[in-house]
């Protein structure tokens, strides 16, 4: 095995790890989305417990949360999957 198939090796498993990744972080994403739409008093009585905020100030958190968690699965875990695959494929091609 020559130091190229290591590598191609070696980025196919990081790319798993990242495909992986984004699905776990996507999962999450989507059950604090769903919490906030089947759940909302809940959500909204919890956290009137421990801070002073009113609910537009709740919502307002979970809103910008699920958008900065979003936007940094996109480039943190889809990017540089989405780039590794990409690479691997033009890699198989020239070969």
């Amino acid at each position: 095995m020559n130091i190229g198939q290591r590598n191609n090796i070696t980025l196919e498993a990081v790319a798993a790890i990242l495909g992986g990744s984004f699905l776990i972080n996507y999962a999450i994403l989507l059950l604090w989305f769903l919490i906030i739409l089947f759940a909302p008093d809940s959500m909204y009585s919890l956290n009137i417990r421990w801070f002073a905020i009113d609910r537009h100030e709740i919502d307002l958190i979970n809103y910008g949360g699920i958008a900065f968690l979003k936007i940094m699965n996109i480039l943190l875990f889809l990017c540089p999957y989405l780039s590794i695959k990409l690479w691997l494929r033009k890699n198989r091609l020239n070969n």
